[in-house]
C-alpha cells in the first residue's frame, strides 16, 4: 500500500523516536509500497527551522536528498488541484499544511500516516 507521511511523521521515522505507533512503523517499513513525502512537509520543516521553532529537525532538513534516497521516499509535488481542494475543503481547519496534506491524500487516493485527527477530520484517510 501506498502512504503519504505527515510532517511529524517523517522526522519520527527520521530520528526512530518511540512517539511512532507500531502500526506506522511497520507499514513505512513494508517494502511492498511507496512512501511519498509531500513538499508541504518539506516547506513546513524548513519554515519551522528557520524560525528557530524546531532546530530539532535541522540535520533532516540539510539532508534531505540523502534521507529520501536511503530510505526510497518519493517526492510529491503540489499540484493546482491539491491547492484548489485544500482551499475548499469544509472543515474549519487553518492549519494550511494539514490542509495540503489532506487535499493531497484525498485526490492521490494514498492515506496519511499521521498522528493528527485534524487530517481525518478534513476528509482523508489515515493509517496510525
Amino acid at each position: 500500500m501506498s502512504l503519504l507521511l505527515d510532517t511529524h511523521t517523517l522526522f519520527w521515522w527520521v530520528t526512530d523516536s518511540a512517539l511512532l505507533s507500531e502500526q506506522a512503523r511497520r507499514q513505512i517499513a513494508d517494502e511492498a509500497g511507496d512512501c511519498y513525502v509531500s513538499a508541504v512537509s518539506v516547506f513546513e520543516l524548513s519554515n519551522k527551522v528557520r524560525l528557530g521553532k524546531f532546530d530539532p529537525a535541522r540535520e533532516l532538513v540539510e539532508r534531505l536528498q540523502e534521507v529520501m534516497e536511503y530510505n526510497r521516499f518519493t517526492p510529491l509535488a503540489v499540484s493546482m488541484d491539491h491547492a484548489r481542494l485544500a482551499g475548499r475543503l469544509a472543515n474549519p481547519h487553518r492549519d494550511p499544511f494539514d490542509r495540503l496534506l489532506a487535499a493531497q491524500s484525498i485526490i492521490e487516493n494514498i492515506p496519511v500516516v499521521t498522528a493528527d485527527t485534524a487530517i481525518r477530520d478534513l476528509g482523508a484517510r489515515v493509517v496510525w
